[in-house]
């Protein structure tokens, strides 16, 4: 058994473990709820939270906008009403026990709207907000209007540090904790920086350590720090609970959560998670939001890696080695490739890959007649879901867009995950995971394919299994 003390977490004591917000439904008012439920801190994500009909039912979403704009603001608005929703599934279901935190990205759209619009709707339901996917330096000054506290989700001191001396050292009291995410091991999006190699990770210890230090150098003593990513059985951390070097530690989940019987997705995803071996999770760089991201090697994945691999330069002009001209498109027109990759293009198209797409990046990839056609109405169906979108060029400006070509070398990230979220077929979506989520098959907690309620699994957690 591990003895966990009891931490004060927007303004209550409970046990320092935490649910992670993940994304798009998948922790939802239900499992957050049944976190709080545990003496826990259950998190809801805010990201197009599920609205719900009369009977409890999820609301789908629909789009009727003729334009960007106007389907932008139906996710805005289908955004807030699921917020409040679930939030108000969490109040009931908790039971009046734990906390209940709500999980937005800064990188979402129109995050600021989103986060008035629930905070307004839901006062009283909500009792802390967590928050990354970027740099949030306005996090604090939002939630703090509504007398809440604020959990920045960093993977950096140096992160920290931005955003504490451009503006959270205004608002220190409400500073709930500091979420150290792993940009090795978590699950989702990470903030691996340009200075850090995603294929040498670091230690935990070493970056937490170093956390801790500038957060005392800025009078944060007592301020939890959530270790996020990696976190599986607690026996592992024996020497981060109660030491001192690193001061007051919550451990938060994010994959465990999902094999659980309150856990909104479907069970195929939950077998799934409970069949995987060692790298089935990957890092990749396939996002249209820019970042790295964690997630189970499939069918989807592997059509993104290979996509990318049928690549080639090209110039408009005949320039240095690009000599050979390549017609492309229904009119044929010539771009100019090496003789090398005239080659590797003829392969391509010999094997039905014959529809060469541009890329911002003066490069052609090579894709099916029949892919090429789901990507372009996947970029012309966009709805705006991220602040800027690399597969469609949407940007939340003046212009709806990011001035460059749209990259067909990624995906529309909302049409998969509210897929996927909602029983979509899981080895034809992108699925996120922890890079531990292979210990779920050697794990004897789960054999037989047992699938636990949330509070059986806060038990296991603290027997230090």
């Amino acid at each position: 058994m591990v003895h966990l003390e009891p931490l004060k977490i927007s303004g209550r004591e409970v046990l320092p473990i935490v649910e992670g917000g993940k994304g798009v439904s998948v922790s939802n008012g239900v499992s957050s709820g049944a976190f709080a439920a545990a003496d826990c801190v259950g998190t809801f994500s805010g990201v197009n939270s599920d609205a719900l009909d009369e009977h409890g039912q999820p609301v789908p979403q629909v789009y009727h906008g003729r334009t960007r704009r106007e389907r932008y603001e139906e996710l805005v608005a289908y955004a807030i009403q699921g917020g409040i929703a679930q939030a108000r599934v969490a109040h009931e279901s908790s039971g009046g026990r734990g906390r209940i935190h709500m999980n937005v990205l800064w990188e979402a759209a129109a995050t600021t709207r989103v986060l008035n619009g629930v905070l307004e709707g839901a006062k009283g339901l909500i009792h802390g907000v967590t928050c990354g996917a970027g740099m949030p330096y306005r996090l604090a000054e939002i939630v703090a209007q509504y007398g809440l506290y604020y959990y920045p989700i960093i993977s950096s001191a140096r992160a920290f540090r931005a955003l504490w001396k451009r503006s959270y050292h205004k608002y220190a009291e409400l500073l709930g904790g500091v979420v150290y995410e792993d940009p090795w091991l978590a699950g989702g999006h990470n903030g691996l920086s340009n200075s850090e190699d995603p294929a040498r990770p670091e230690g935990p210890y070493e970056r937490v350590r170093e956390l801790r230090q500038h957060m005392r150098a800025c009078g944060l003593n007592g301020t939890p720090i959530f270790m996020a990513g990696g976190v599986w059985y607690l026996r592992e951390w024996a020497d981060w609970i109660g030491n001192p070097e690193l001061g007051p530690i919550a451990f938060q989940y994010g994959t465990r959560p999902v094999v659980t019987q309150e856990s909104p997705v479907s069970d195929e995803w939950k077998q799934r998670l409970l069949t995987l071996d060692e790298g089935d999770v990957f890092l990749n760089r396939f996002s249209p939001t820019g970042f790295y991201s964690s997630a189970v090697r499939n069918t989807f994945l592997n059509e993104l890696a290979a996509r990318n691999e049928r690549q080639i330069a090209y110039t408009r002009e005949p320039v240095g080695e690009h000599v050979v001209p390549l017609p492309i498109g229904v009119r044929n027109r010539l771009v100019y490739v090496t003789a090398a990759d005239r080659v590797r293009a003829d392969t391509w198209i010999a094997e039905g890959h014959s529809e060469a797409m541009k890329t911002p990046d003066s490069t052609l990839i090579f894709v099916s007649p029949e892919a090429s056609q789901q990507i372009r109405a996947d970029q012309q169906a966009c709805m705006g879901c991220l602040s800027a979108c690399r597969f469609s060029n949407w940007a939340e400006n003046e212009l709806g867009t990011t001035g460059r070509l749209a990259d067909p070398r990624s995906f529309c990230i909302q049409k998969t995950l509210q897929d996927i979220a909602h029983g979509g077929a899981t080895e034809h979506n992108l699925m996120f995971a922890g890079h531990n989520a292979y210990r779920f098959a050697s794990d004897p907690f789960y054999s037989n394919g047992f699938v636990p309620t949330v509070a059986q699994l806060v038990d296991r957690i603290q027997t230090g299994d």
